[in-house]
């Protein structure tokens, strides 16, 4: 049994997907699927259940994953002990994004991080905001900015932004005459939100829910752009943050939401740090996400 087989079984358990582990991990998905099998042969039980379209685990498989994430993390925590006792910040370093964002303080932090550290290497991706929460969770991220309803009380986090929802529609648009609008004036039209998975989203439905509306999601986008010039050509009422609808109020009118009191959230969330790459970054976001915006 060796490092990289684990590596593998863990990717394709958290992808649900021989495809998008293979994409994961840099390599072919013949070469992801030979080492599993090997893995499996060593083992003497199938991990996969190979008869459905996404790679479920088997019994033995779910027996199998939080022994395979502790040892991978022990061979990572190796390095580490030896970097802690030559107090040295190497290694690397593996940062997640929600799909869509640009908020810049990361990058400036993730900037000021790699003059200051070029020896770690940093990794950077974008995913839906509940699959890098669970990534964090598992240890396979070390840092992700995400949205979300609330802070997850099992992970350590930094508030970023906490804005109420707000419906952003064109001049000509029915809603434009009203200062403010409810859930129930909303769900009277074709409504453009983002995906299931980010937090505006979670948001949203837990509004709509807690009032048993059916509202209906014509169609979904994954970035405000493209949410805003959806609706600016009248194809539905955009459901967005105040910052993000601020942002096109050339062409939009954001309308709070009265009843949809709960705020969404953009947090920073980390599991620990006892990497520390990972302790030398946290310093140099708190620095970017706290610096004052440039005046104009």
């Amino acid at each position: 049994m060796e490092l990289h087989q684990l590596e593998y079984f863990v990717a394709v358990a958290e992808e649900r997907n021989f495809t998008r582990a293979a994409e994961r991990l840099h390599i072919s998905q013949s070469g992801v699927s030979a080492q599993i099998r090997r893995l499996e042969r060593e083992l003497g039980a199938e991990l996969f259940d190979r008869s459905t379209r996404a790679a479920a685990l088997t019994v033995a498989g779910k027996a199998a994953l939080d022994h395979a994430r502790a040892a991978l993390a022990a061979a990572r925590a190796v390095g580490q002990a030896v970097d802690e006792v030559n107090d040295l910040v190497s290694g690397s370093l593996t940062v997640g994004m929600v799909v869509g964002c640009t908020i810049t303080p990361l990058f400036d932090a993730l900037a000021a991080f790699h003059r200051a550290h070029p020896g770690v290497e940093i990794s950077l991706l974008e995913a839906d905001s509940d699959h890098l929460t669970e990534r964090v969770r598992a240890g396979t991220l070390d840092l992700a900015l995400v949205g979300a309803a609330a802070a997850p009380e099992d992970l350590e986090s930094l508030t970023i932004i906490s804005e109420r929802l707000v419906a952003a529609v064109p001049p000509a648009h029915p809603l434009a005459e009203q200062r403010r609008v409810t859930l129930n004036d909303l769900c009277s039209h074709p409504l453009i939100c983002m995906p299931p998975g980010t937090g505006l989203r979670t948001v949203f439905d837990q509004a709509c829910a807690a009032r048993n509306l059916a509202p209906r999601i014509a169609l979904q986008a994954g970035a405000a752009e493209a949410m805003a010039d959806l609706a600016s050509r009248g194809l539905g009422v955009a459901v967005l943050s105040e910052s993000m609808a601020a942002s096109y109020r050339d062409r939009l009118t954001a309308l709070p939401v009265d009843d949809a009191r709960s705020p969404a959230f953009l947090l920073l969330l980390w599991k620990n740090t006892r990497t520390p790459a990972l302790r030398a970054l946290l310093p140099h976001t708190r620095r970017a996400f706290s610096a004052p915006e440039p005046q104009i």
